[in-house]
């Protein structure tokens, strides 16, 4: 059985967490947003459109599903998109090649200013075998920063984190090499 070294269980740690927001497919924001809905109705004043019931939302290999998604245009604030789901869905392709990366939660909101996703109430981000379950998973993109926290309501709540074998013993490998093992 391989040694495991500390070093790179916490290399193995950061990458299953920030690989699957790290990047998306380039094309993707280059494609036009499409989205379906039961209901839409547009609030000038409010600057806000709401879409409700089976709402689908597609822009390149980006998906989400939920019951309803509000969408906040205020220029000085930034936008922000709220998905509202039992669960609200989310899922994409990173990188050609790549598995997909698929996202559940109540609640999933994204502040365009801050480049943050939130999941909120139940939340799990899966990647292949990686996953990271928690209460709320903010997720800042650029800097490919994740933070988890469990429900500070329940005693027995926990961040949970599934890091497969095989990625230990890649980034074990990866850190052998460097060390000039």
């Amino acid at each position: 059985m391989p040694r495991l070294n500390p070093n790179a269980i916490a290399v193995a740690l950061l990458c299953a967490l920030a690989s699957p927001f790290s990047h998306s497919l380039p094309e993707d924001r280059e494609q036009a947003i499409h989205i379906s809905a039961d209901k839409a109705t547009r609030d000038e004043k409010k600057g806000l459109t709401i879409y409700s019931g089976n709402v689908i939302l597609d822009q390149g290999s980006l998906h989400i599903s939920a019951d309803r998604i509000t969408v906040f245009r205020i220029v000085e604030e930034g936008d922000k998109i709220v998905a509202k789901g039992q669960p609200a869905l989310v899922q994409q392709q990173p990188n050609a090649g790549e598995e997909l990366m698929r996202a559940h939660a109540n609640i999933i909101e994204y502040y365009k200013s801050e480049d943050r996703l939130r999941l909120h109430s139940g939340a799990q981000i899966k990647q292949g075998a990686s996953t990271v379950k928690g209460e709320t998973i903010d997720y800042y993109i650029s800097q490919q920063l994740i933070k988890a926290v469990s429900d500070q309501s329940q005693e027995d709540s926990r961040v949970e984190v599934v890091i497969p074998a095989s990625r230990l013993e890649k980034s074990e490998g990866e850190s052998d090499q460097t060390d000039g093992k």
